[in-house]
């Protein structure tokens, strides 16, 4: 097997290292050699030991992580994806778990006890301190998704008539009680309200007689423990935070949330609104043929009203398709260039509603803008299909048809694509869940509808 010893190795050499540690690990599962396989991952790194468990099969990953037992480092089982941390959590045992929850930050022992039933839940905490018990029943008591839930408990917080030297002494003496990464000092008043933050880097760079007062920053941030975790990322990405204080309507500090959460958080909320917009959901590789099923088919089935809707309006020129076969070869054209004109449009107003840049002004400058760049694209690609069709068919009134309900589609697609999102969201609606429904039914309705319309009218 693999030499588990620190060895240096060459960064070509990695990939090599990594398929033999991967084989080692399997043949250790199949001889139970429980003693390798905890020398292993206590020499990894969480993030590697989680992508090695999750490469396993189901069972090799069950078995594996029956065999670490209370030895399966706590910070492999958080990152674990969500799927995974729930089978590692199911097959361990509750001592195991107990073990692993003390040696968690607040925020992530909270989400390991959010994977267990009530009953187990319960045992469980019976066997916690009573201080980390209330701060964990707490956490949980919180909404999914909100600020309470990302937060941790452990934070460093001094009074407002402290040095520098006050407060560095103070960490130093807490040794094992600090957070295991933190960022700042929050600054107090005698009612634990918060005043202000030092950061670790302000603190060393001033004398020790230094009044905290006099070097601390305004708090940027307005989170409290109900904040939504995308209100929360908007907070992060805009002032570029590594850590945001966390407080209670009275302004108290309750907790903290690090930058570590919120990479987490961003990412989950851009997968999801990324499969939003093709209507699907996450599948993951314990989800069931029948559960992929359940969740694609609803909208699948929104689709097919809709694309019945725009068979209509074909329907409505049953007439002049039969007179004029060439209307029926171009149709697919106007539709299919105006469908991607709208779904461009969307993705872009989709991800400016998430980052908070399409408010007052900014949208109506957005809707200016989108109607103005599909005028234009539309007229370039007007004039090409127009040239086209006309090479084609040797018909230059069909051609200019042609043309003009192709600048009317563009034009229409560019609104539809930002004005559909806007609406859904002043709705109260998720617009990248919705919008892709509308925004293509809009675009081919329009499509058909111009298209034919105009040509019964030039044409017949």
């Amino acid at each position: 097997m693999t030499d588990l010893s620190p060895t240096p190795f060459e960064p070509d050499d990695k990939d090599a290292l990594d398929a033999q540690l991967r084989a080692d690990i399997v043949a250790a599962i199949d001889d139970a050699d429980r003693p390798f396989l905890v020398r292993a991952f206590r020499r990894l790194h969480p993030a590697d030991g989680a992508d090695l468990l999750e490469a396993l099969s189901l069972e090799a990953f069950r078995q594996t992580v029956e065999l670490l037992g209370d030895d399966l480092p706590p910070d492999v089982l958080i990152e674990l994806r969500d799927t995974r941390r729930e089978e590692a959590v199911d097959s361990l045992p509750d001592e195991a778990l107990t073990m692993a929850l003390e040696d968690l930050d607040s925020d992530d022992a909270a989400l390991i006890l959010d994977d267990i039933g009530d009953d187990r839940r319960e045992r469980i905490l019976t066997d916690l301190a009573p201080v980390d018990r209330a701060e964990l029943e707490r956490s949980l008591a919180y909404a999914d998704e909100t600020a309470g839930r990302l937060m941790q408990t452990e934070f460093v917080a001094v009074p407002e008539d402290w040095t520098v030297g006050d407060a560095i002494d103070y960490a130093r003496g807490r040794g094992e009680d600090l957070p295991e990464t933190f960022y700042d000092v929050y600054v107090i008043d005698p009612g634990h309200r918060l005043i202000g933050i030092v950061s670790l880097a302000t603190l060393l760079r001033h004398p020790r007689d230094a009044r905290l007062t006099s070097i601390m920053q305004d708090v940027l941030t307005d989170i409290s423990p109900d904040t939504g975790q995308e209100d929360v990322a908007f907070q992060f990405h805009k002032y570029s935070l590594a850590a945001a204080p966390v407080t209670d309507a009275a302004g108290r500090m309750v907790g903290m949330i690090t930058v570590d959460d919120m990479v987490d958080v961003l990412q989950e909320e851009h997968t999801s609104d990324l499969l939003a917009l093709s209507n699907v959901t996450d599948t993951a590789d314990s989800e069931t043929v029948l559960g992929t099923v359940k969740a694609r088919a609803p909208w699948l089935a929104v689709n097919l009203f809709t694309a019945f809707i725009a068979s209509a309006i074909i329907s409505l020129f049953g007439p002049a398709l039969e007179r004029l076969v060439a209307l029926a070869i171009l149709m697919p054209v106007v539709a299919a260039l105006g469908g991607n004109a709208g779904s461009q449009g969307l993705a872009v107003t989709v991800r400016a509603i998430a980052e908070r840049q399409l408010e007052g002004e900014a949208a109506r400058r957005a809707i200016w803008r989108e109607a103005a760049a599909g005028a234009i694209n539309g007229f370039i690609f007007a004039t090409g299909v127009a040239v086209v069709a006309y090479l084609w068919f040797r018909d230059s009134t069909l051609s200019l048809v042609l043309a003009a309900a192709m600048l009317a589609t563009f034009i229409w697609a560019g609104l539809s694509g930002i004005l559909v999102p806007l609406g859904l969201k002043k709705l109260g609606a998720d617009p990248a869940v919705a919008s892709s429904v509308f925004v293509l039914t809009l675009t081919d309705v329009m499509a058909f509808f111009s298209f034919l319309g105009l040509a019964s009218l030039v044409l017949l």
